[in-house]
């Protein structure tokens, strides 16, 4: 039996076109925030199905009450990206925020080279180190504070999937690529490790995540457009998350 005094339950998602300069988990909190001006409780869970770096933008998933029981199965989902690469320097981070080394390229490659490199060594199960800028734990500390305090990090490579790679733009040092790929696998690091085979630089200079799982940036929302106050009638359900509001067979 329902009891009248508790609050009715929520299980839905916010497909959000997270802007650059704010992180993953500032872009929750607006999310949360807007709900309970709605009049949610504040015990109301939210969470994100995957992080997005502030210097990156595109769709990420906030998982609003029971949905947030579904975040390991959403994390799970492919990703699709937009990444610009610069051939010409490496930083210290892999990204536009690190400290550069530029490259001297007396002969860029062309398109046809890359396009076989992407395919012989970036395609399919690979072995992929993380950058030293990231969030893997090293004897209990996270790898960018280890890296952060000048000490030097050691990430072991693992297996990571690329459904499929492919040039969208070329102008040497410019590339863009479109990428598809599995859980895990850092955009960072195909930039870094794409310079070194090509005998380039590689950092990635900007990202744009277009899609998780079946959810694409066509169907994401900006903070703009996002209604505040932010009712469970404005969430995006899927038939996981309505299965969660069904009542229990007693």
């Amino acid at each position: 039996m329902t009891d009248p005094n508790q609050p009715t339950p929520v299980a839905g998602l916010v497909v959000l076109d997270k802007p650059l300069a704010i992180s993953s988990a500032k872009a929750v909190a607006i999310v949360k925030r807007r709900l309970r001006n709605a009049g949610l409780p504040k015990s109301i869970k939210v969470g994100h199905a995957g992080t997005l770096d502030p210097l990156a933008s595109g769709v990420l998933l906030v998982l609003v009450g029971k949905a947030t029981r579904l975040q390991d199965r959403f994390m799970a989902g492919e990703k699709r990206y937009l990444a610009d690469i610069d051939l010409s320097a490496f930083t210290t981070t892999d990204d536009a925020e690190g400290e550069r080394d530029e490259i001297t390229v007396e002969s860029p490659p062309t398109r046809g080279h890359i396009e076989r490199v992407l395919a012989d060594h970036f395609t399919g199960t690979i072995q992929q180190t993380p950058p030293a800028f990231s969030a893997i734990k090293v004897g209990g500390r996270r790898a960018y504070a280890e890296a952060r305090s000048g000490r030097s990090v050691q990430l072991e490579p693992r297996p990571v999937t690329i459904h499929d790679i492919a040039i969208t733009h070329y102008d040497f040092p410019s590339l863009a690529l479109d990428i598809r790929c599995a859980k895990g696998t850092y955009i960072r690091s195909i930039a870094r490790d794409l310079g070194r085979a090509l005998q380039t630089g590689g950092t990635l200079s900007a990202l744009r995540r277009t899609a998780v799982g079946p959810f694409t940036i066509d169907q994401a929302v900006t903070l703009d457009t996002l209604p505040d106050p932010l009712t469970p009638t404005d969430l995006t359900t899927t038939p996981e998350t309505q299965a969660l509001l069904k009542p229990k067979n007693t």
